[in-house]
């Protein structure tokens, strides 16, 4: 039996087990899958002790996204991209790193919400890994603006720089968004966890807009209730994201991508 789990602090609340479980059943794979806390200095000598244990693959989860880079002995092009990594695929002296990320969002965005991408207008709110994560593969759907948001200008310019070779990306804070309209607004800041939304102004969907939280949960609600005040038409949290980012990291471990439908189906039931 192979064993996989998902690495965080705090990381008790993770769907990943269920939603990898499922995906076992599915497959008829003999896995384990857990949910295993470790501190942020003390990811290195973890993943050893880790490997030295048998396991498998990891998901990660905050805070250790950005810092598993280095730990990494080869990463993918998309997660060297990102700068950040949620996947690792057990090597026979290490871990090789991947970033699901994007992949899982514009899957749960085109096949789970039917929202285009295509000559849309798409803000990102926020600059930091989470953003990383997604840039590429929302630049690839060809949007007719990108634009990441930030607090300060700073990191919104760098990521701009970053990713210029990609593709163009319109570097902003939050005030300087004032009399623009968007088709998709997508929160992928983390003051959802503090229940605070990002200080925005007013106005900022166009009609028909879809609300988006990579978050999902309790952790989505405030941003998606500031989003329903202001009008947008369409809101979603980021469940389906971690559905559909787990299925990428299950087809790079097992060589299978498994059916996502019912899963997300069966984690919306109350």
């Amino acid at each position: 039996m192979d064993h996989y789990a998902v690495l965080g602090q705090p990381v008790a609340h993770s769907r990943s087990p269920r939603i990898h479980s499922l995906f076992a059943a599915q497959s008829g794979a003999q896995l384990s899958y857990e949910a295993i806390e470790v501190a942020q200095d003390q990811l290195a000598e973890k993943l050893a002790a880790l490997h030295a244990a048998g396991y498998a693959g990891f998901n990660l989860t905050l805070p250790h996204k950005t810092a598993a880079v280095a730990l990494c002995e080869s990463r993918s092009e998309r997660a060297e991209r990102a700068g950040a990594v949620n996947t690792l695929i057990r090597t026979a002296t290490g871990w090789r790193g991947d970033n699901t990320d994007g992949a899982g969002l514009v899957r749960d965005l085109r096949h789970n919400l039917g929202a285009a991408i295509a000559g849309k207008r798409v803000l990102v709110l926020g600059s930091g890994g989470a953003t990383r994560g997604i840039l590429a593969p929302l630049l690839a759907e060809q949007p007719a603006e990108l634009v990441v948001s930030g607090r300060n200008p700073w990191k919104p310019e760098e990521l701009a720089l970053a990713f210029k070779a990609v593709g163009p990306i319109r570097p902003a804070t939050h005030y300087a968004l004032k009399g623009d309209r968007y088709d998709l607004v997508i929160n992928a800041t983390s003051i959802g966890h503090q229940g605070g939304v990002p200080r925005l102004p007013p106005e900022l969907f166009a009609p028909g807009a879809l609300a988006y939280d990579l978050n999902y949960g309790k952790a989505a609600e405030p941003f998606l209730q500031w989003a329903a005040a202001q009008g947008a038409a369409k809101r979603a949290d980021g469940l389906g994201m971690l559905v559909e980012q787990a299925a990428e990291s299950f087809l790079l471990w097992r060589g299978l991508r498994p059916e996502t439908a019912a899963v997300l189906a069966e984690l919306r039931q109350p």
